[in-house]
């Protein structure tokens, strides 16, 4: 039983192409298909852009990237205004007593969300215990 098992293996194998060795099964590559060979690549110079760069719109400058950092007082508050790009980063309040805080717009900026400091990774939670 075990003989004729094994016969009728090898014959699938060797009909589907397939190279039985003693570690294992293996697949046999068909030979390529004979047909028109693609155009050779061409080499394009170093400063070259990339293809389809020309059609985008331009970088800005480096200086439109710095943040602009607005300074006010209101009240007894601190308010430090960060724009990137003409829009509205976020604003860090400081108040006169107190820790600072920071409201970031929504995306439809609208609306202003209120956190207690821009590291949105994970707060343990921690309690004052003691304070002079």
């Amino acid at each position: 039983m075990n003989r004729r098992l094994a016969h009728s293996f090898l014959t699938c194998a060797a009909t589907a192409g397939w190279l039985v060795g003693a570690g294992g099964v293996a697949l046999a590559q068909a030979p390529a298909a004979s047909g028109p060979l693609p155009p050779p690549l061409t080499a394009q110079p170093a400063d070259a852009p990339p293809p389809g760069a020309a059609a985008t719109a331009p970088n800005p400058s480096d200086a439109d990237l710095e943040p602009q950092v607005t300074i006010t007082r209101r009240g007894t508050d601190t308010v430090e205004e960060v724009r990137i790009g003409g829009r509205i980063s976020y604003l860090k309040v400081t108040p006169r007593i107190g820790p600072p805080y920071y409201l970031v717009p929504t995306r439809s900026g609208t609306q202003f969300l209120r956190y207690d400091s821009l590291d949105f990774g994970v707060r343990p939670p921690m309690w004052q215990l003691f304070s002079w």
